[in-house]
């Protein structure tokens, strides 16, 4: 079982995530955009080491506080490949990071089995992340709607198969976006426009 502490941070209120096993004191902290100290604090207070952290996608409202976060824990930083090459303008800096994610695949991080899917579309390396009952779907799929297409390197015709993946999945996972309310995907196939 996992426990998912949901933080909405900063001037463009990005959900980031803390995810552990109920079962180990290792996280990881999903989209930390901003605030690295309140993330900090929080991961005390919980009595959590951070391992590593994971990002949806590489705009800066997601990776604000990658830095200090690191250089505070030592953490490894998963993100796709293709997001490494974002223009600075859209990552507020060249992207440092040495891990990657498999385009598609799994890892075992923190005690926990996470699966990644690329979803392409708001950026080319935009990925979700599932961990047992639960997608973490950064800025790709949103209650009620879907990610922006008009950035530099976004792509509609990518987003529409990313989500039409995201239908194709049989789990109804509790659907946690980068940016606003939880729901969950068989509500989001139901009711969201652009699953439709």
């Amino acid at each position: 079982m996992i426990h998912i502490r949901t933080m909405t941070l900063g001037l463009y209120q990005t959900n980031c995530y803390i995810v552990h096993s109920a079962s180990s004191n290792r996280c990881v902290v999903i989209d930390p955009g901003y605030e690295a100290h309140t993330i900090m604090d929080a991961l005390e207070k919980l009595e959590l080491e951070l391992e590593a952290i994971f990002l949806t996608h590489g705009h800066f409202d997601h990776v604000g506080a990658v830095r200090d976060l690191v250089a505070t824990t030592g953490c490894r930083v998963y993100i796709c490949a293709e997001d490494t090459t974002l223009p600075p303008q859209l990552t507020a800096g060249p992207l440092f990071y040495t891990d990657e994610y498999p385009s598609e695949g799994k890892l075992q991080v923190a005690g926990m089995d996470f699966t990644i899917v690329h979803t392409a579309g708001h950026t080319p390396g935009s990925v979700c992340i599932l961990v047992e009952d639960a997608m973490f779907s950064g800025d790709t799929l949103f209650a009620g709607s879907m990610g922006r297409c008009d950035l530099p390197g976004s792509s509609i015709f990518e987003m529409r198969k990313s989500l039409r993946k995201l239908c194709a999945l049989g789990t109804n996972y509790r659907v946690f976006p980068g940016h606003g309310a939880d729901s969950t995907l068989d509500h989001e196939k139901k009711t969201n426009p652009y699953l439709r």
